[in-house]
This record gives C-alpha cells, structure tokens and sequence, in this order.
C-alpha cells in the first residue's frame, strides 16, 4: 500500500488549512458489501471461521462497540465479514485518509491521530453509536503489535466504555499475527486464521463495574502471546523467509549488547559485530547461543533494558531523520532532513533550518506510534499533536531501531506516572 508524498517548504505546509470538522457518515449498503468483498479472497485463503462464544450467537439488535485485538491487515476484513450487512463505522489512524478521504468517510471511517489526546474522538463515536445507529470497530491497542504480544492498552479505557453506554462485544483473532507479523516485510505465511466474538460488557454490566474493574478484565482479555499460541497448537510456519527483518524487534544482541547489528534473514537470526546467531524454528521457538527460547522472551529483555537506562538517565536516540508531516487529507508533506532526539524526558524533533522546533513530553502519552516499512517507505517514528504529525524515518546509515523508540516512550511514561 502506497501513500501520497508531495515535497513542500515547512513553512507553507504551517500555511495550509486544517481538514475541516465532519460528523461521520452511515456507510450505505454498496460500501458495506464492497468493505466484505475485497476481503473475501484473503479469508479463503487463510480457511478463515468466526465463532460466537460466551452465549452470543450473533451481534447484539441494537449498536455496540466492538473491540478488537490488532494484528494485521487482515483484521479488518474479518471484522468487515462477521459485522456485515450490519452497518459499522471504524476508528482508523488519520494518515489512512490521505489521498482518498471520500472513500474512507463513505466506509464510515472515523480518524484520529494515534497516541496524541483529542477528546473528540468520544464524540465522534457516540454520534456513530447514537444518531447514525451504527456499530463501532475500535482496536485499543493502536498500533500493530511487534512481538506477538498485546501492546499496551490506554488506562482508563472504562470510563470511555461507560460514557458510551452500549454493549461491548470483542473480536479475538487466531493466527492472524502468525500468517502476517509486521517485522515480516508483507511476507504472508500460509496460516488458517480463525476468530471468537463474544460479549464482554452489557449495559448493565457497564453500570455496575467501576472504571478500575472494567480495566482489569480489559487487561486480561488483551492479554496473549501469538508465539506461544503457534507453539501450543503446533500450527507450522516453513516458509524460508520466516526470520526476515527480525532484527526490527529484537534489536539488541544479547551476547555483545550492541544495537543494529542484528540481522533477520532466512530462517535465522544473527549479530553481525560478535557472530552469534539463532534459528527460528517452524514453530516459533528459537534455537541459539542468545539465552532465550522465544522473539517475546528477548524483546521482554530488551524492555528491562530500556527501563533500566530510563531509571537511570543514559536512554538516548539521537540520529538523523527525513520528515514527512500530516498536516490535511491531501497528502503527507516532504519537509526534508531534521533531527530527533529522545530520551527519558520525552522526544524533540527538529528540521526546516530552524522553523520546526517540536518537543512531545513523555509524560503526554503512553506509548509511541512506530511502524515498519510505513507504507512501503521505511521504518519511523510519529510524534505530533492534534494539529501536525512528524513522521521521521530515520537514516539507515545510523542502525535506529525504532522499536527500541516505543519502549522508551512506554518505560518513561511509566516512570513518570508510577504504573
């Protein structure tokens, strides 16, 4: 998938007009069927089947929320196949309107800026809910996750659940991670993928659960491991390019601890500075002299890593980077180089010979929107506000693995806020 890139002066794309404030739409039954049938290839590919658990057999008679862990594209599709022909609107990252806004409002789409507070995505839901009587789709964790693992949930997340007041259904996804994880480089396995949708939280249930109740069994509900998952139920992944781009997750080489000499290649992994190396098996395991038996068990390790350095003030990236900025629906805008700068106080983005000076605390938000190969340009790190988001790619020259810039992001939010 590509996106719409136009070089553009800093100081015009500031010029530019914010896109202007719509209600979402009702997605009529054309863009209902359309969402389900450009789907359809990729669920019989992968033998996909839903089942409804928990006393459901269907999705409630009146608008829910529905929520859903993330994984990969294909989390849409099966959304938009179990869902349908019921109408539903989805809560998607704004950059996923450039170049095609109409299309994106017709399917019912909502956008927001990932990771930066904006109470009026509340509201835009409970139009959706209320006046358009349509479902909504939201996925809590809000970005794909790196290790198989759930990515951190925002706290707090009942009393959103509780303002909205409609029945909260969950979609659970099986293998959806194993056919397509996102350090893969849009390599897909052959993997049956399958789901379970049940309800989790009734009216009244919502009425009678505290805030800090609802947050727990959220918690518990997000909480997996694709990995072990493939290993448990013995579900083989043998295609030859497995281990390709493992090195955007586990980036730090236990044995040496040097980062961005690690390389994903083939079946194995390897560090490039002391020559160790490891094999990821067809089932998920990994067999080598780095100490650990799974990609969540190092990248659990280069976390406490990571919140070591934040305790104790050495957690630093500094390199060079390209900035692309989202400014409206039009396009994301090539501003040229800059340079970012992160550590445990938060993230600093420089560039336009001085007229871009952004600085994000990390005390704003609780984890970082980072991603691999966005949109077929590169791996990068978003930091913005309401107004303006900074895509920076870093120069490969400088071996910045941006995974390494979510966990520092989520460590120091952390230490800040003591949880």
């Amino acid at each position: 998938m590509k996106i719409k890139v136009k070089k553009l002066p800093y100081e015009k794309v500031k010029a530019l007009p914010a896109p202007a404030r719509v209600d979402p739409k009702r997605p009529a039954r054309f863009f209902r069927f359309l969402m389900k049938t450009l789907g359809a290839a990729d669920l019989k590919d992968t033998s996909f089947e839903n089942r409804f658990t928990g006393g459901l057999s269907g999705l409630p008679d009146e608008p829910c929320l529905i929520l859903m862990n993330h994984s990969s594209f294909i989390d849409l599709e099966i959304a938009a196949s179990i869902i349908y022909p019921e109408p539903f609107a989805i809560v998607c990252t704004s950059d996923g309107f450039v170049g095609k806004e109409g299309l994106m409002r017709n399917l019912g789409c909502i956008p927001t800026n990932k990771f930066v507070t904006d109470v009026r995505i509340i509201t835009d839901m409970k139009f959706a809910l209320e006046k358009n009587r349509t479902h909504v789709l939201l996925y809590p964790e809000a970005s794909y996750s790196f290790d198989g693992r759930a990515t951190p949930l925002p706290r707090r997340m009942g009393v959103v659940l509780k303002k909205l007041g409609v029945p909260v259904v969950m979609i659970r996804t099986y293998g959806a991670f194993t056919r397509d994880p996102l350090y893969n480089m849009l390599q897909k396995r052959k993997v049956k993928v399958s789901s379970e949708t049940s309800l989790l939280f009734s009216r009244e249930d919502l009425k009678a659960k505290t805030v800090d109740e609802i947050d727990l069994i959220l918690d518990e509900k997000f909480s997996f491991d694709n990995f072990e998952w493939q290993r448990e139920n013995h579900i083989r992944v043998d295609e030859p390019f497995r281990a390709d781009g493992l090195e955007r997750i586990l980036f730090r080489c236990p044995c040496c601890g040097k980062e961005g000499f690690m390389q994903g290649k083939g079946t194995r992994i390897s560090c490039d500075s002391c020559g160790s190396s490891a094999e990821l098996d067809e089932y998920g395991s990994l067999a080598g002299n780095f100490g650990f038996g799974s990609v969540p068990e190092w990248y659990a390790w280069e976390r406490s890593e990571i919140a070591k350095e934040v305790e104790n003030g050495s957690f630093m990236i500094d390199c060079d980077v390209n900035i692309l900025v989202l400014r409206d629906f039009k396009a994301v805008y090539d501003i040229g180089k800059g340079h970012l700068t992160q550590d445990a106080q938060g993230i600093h983005v420089t560039g336009a010979n001085g007229e871009l000076d952004f600085t994000h605390p990390a005390s704003a938000s609780y984890s970082l929107y980072a991603d691999y190969f966005w949109y077929e340009l590169g791996d990068m790190i978003c930091t913005g506000n309401r107004d303006f988001l900074y895509y920076c790619f870093p120069d490969p020259a400088a071996r910045v693995p941006v995974a390494k810039a979510r966990l520092g992001a989520e460590e120091s939010y952390k230490r800040i806020k003591g949880r």
